[in-house]
């Protein structure tokens, strides 16, 4: 059979071909899904750079590729890491991250190896340690991606710890078989990708308590329109340790600074906060977008500070501005925890946010205030979606055009009281 007739051929006519054709097919189909599987890795990666993920409400790229795929969390969590391992990423700032496989994603485009090769070749690659010069980690990329054209997962795996010995003769460090004594240090990092983070070593009480009171903020949301959680678990953790935090920050049980419970500022020019662009200025923090400080401003306990073309404060926002006690008990009952469709966190994990934006002149008043928890309230801020208070009172959402052309309003029915 001729072949540009096989593409012309159906399941049920393969009887037909001879058996040197079929062979000849598989293989040649083999490379065209690989071709495909990298174009659509390389798709995702644009996606994920642009932030529409964020846009569309999913929080991580494995969350997106599991909603929108109906695969496995451990398929899109294999998938997710597989684009970000291949392809440049993109942080605050413009700044381009080198990808950890560039030659791997090249033999991935070409045809020339599939998914579990591409995965054991990052997962080598990912153990080898920093300090290992790039050209030999380049070296060594090469080698077994040379070998990855003709040998499978197994093979690659044992090349690839030869090759760790070669350039990691000393292994990891010995592990501290006497954890008890340990003094407990923390410190405050900023990685050259430009995000923040913590270090802590524990002592073995505070390691308990701490994880004790994580636990249960950690746990999986309720399944939405029988979808999952699909946040990994350091994910849930993450969101768990930013939940506590807030909820340690606007207690007015606990101490904080000068009798008071802790605050924060945010500086920005009058200029950039009218016109919507620059960046403002996070106390012990440093730069942060005008996107992240109208954010924060939504905080009963950030104070906003407006600076004028010289420097001097304009206006640093005030108690009365932000939302009160009676209030947020009134969003309480009005709302019962993030009033997003679908979003059944609590409400001691919500901010109150302006519907009106503070910049626009927007009131303190329950009508143009709503609660929204971490991952809703930044959607609001950073996409299309739309919240407004509907003729009844109550909150009321409409997505995007591209996610719902008609329009139609959505409602939170997850905390209604039965």
């Amino acid at each position: 059979m001729a072949s540009d007739n096989r593409s012309e051929t159906t399941r049920t006519e393969w009887w037909r071909v001879d058996t040197a054709t079929l062979h000849a097919r598989k293989q040649e189909l083999e490379v065209l899904k690989r071709r495909l599987d990298a174009e659509q890795n390389a798709i995702l990666a644009e996606i994920n750079n642009r932030g529409v993920r964020g846009c569309s409400g999913h929080a991580t790229l494995a969350a997106m590729i599991f909603e929108d795929f109906l695969v496995t969390d451990k398929e899109a969590g294999a998938r997710a890491d597989r684009v970000l391992a291949l392809y440049p990423g993109v942080v605050v700032g413009g700044e381009v991250v080198p990808p950890l496989a560039p030659l791997t994603a090249d033999a991935a485009a070409e045809g020339a190896i599939g998914g579990s090769q591409v995965d054991a070749i990052i997962r080598i690659l990912s153990r080898i340690p920093s300090t290992v010069p790039e050209e030999e980690v380049r070296g060594g990329e090469k080698i077994l991606v040379d070998l990855a054209r003709r040998a499978g997962p197994r093979q690659i795996a044992r090349a690839g710890r030869r090759l760790l010995d070669e350039l990691d003769p000393d292994g990891k460090e010995p592990r501290n078989e006497d954890p008890k004594d340990v003094r407990p240090e923390l410190r405050f990092v900023k990685h050259r990708d430009g995000t923040l983070g913590l270090k802590a070593t524990l002592d073995l009480e505070t390691y308990a308590r701490l994880k004790s009171d994580l636990d249960p903020l950690a746990k999986p949301h309720k399944a939405i329109d029988g979808v999952r959680d699909s946040r990994t678990q350091d994910e849930r953790y993450g969101d768990a340790f930013t939940d506590y935090v807030r909820l340690k920050t606007t207690s007015r049980n606990l101490p904080g600074q000068a009798g008071e419970a802790t605050h924060i500022l945010v500086t920005m020019s009058y200029d950039d906060l009218i016109r919507d662009i620059g960046e403002a200025h996070l106390d012990l923090v440093g730069p942060i977008s005008a996107t992240d400080a109208r954010i924060l401003a939504c905080d009963a306990r950030v104070r906003p500070g407006v600076l004028g073309t010289a420097g001097e404060p304009l206006d640093i926002g005030r108690s009365k501005r932000t939302v009160s006690l009676a209030q947020k008990y009134a969003l309480t009952l009005r709302d019962g925890g993030c009033a997003f469709p679908g979003c059944d966190m609590p409400v001691p994990r919500c901010t109150a946010h302006h519907i009106v934006f503070w910049r626009h002149h927007g009131e303190t008043k329950i009508d143009n205030l709503v609660l929204l928890c971490t991952k809703h309230h930044r959607l609001i801020h950073r996409s299309e979606w739309k919240v407004a208070i509907a003729q009844d009172g109550l909150p009321e959402f409409t997505p995007p055009a591209y996610l719902d052309p008609t329009g139609q309003p959505r409602r939170n029915t997850m905390h209604l009281r039965t």
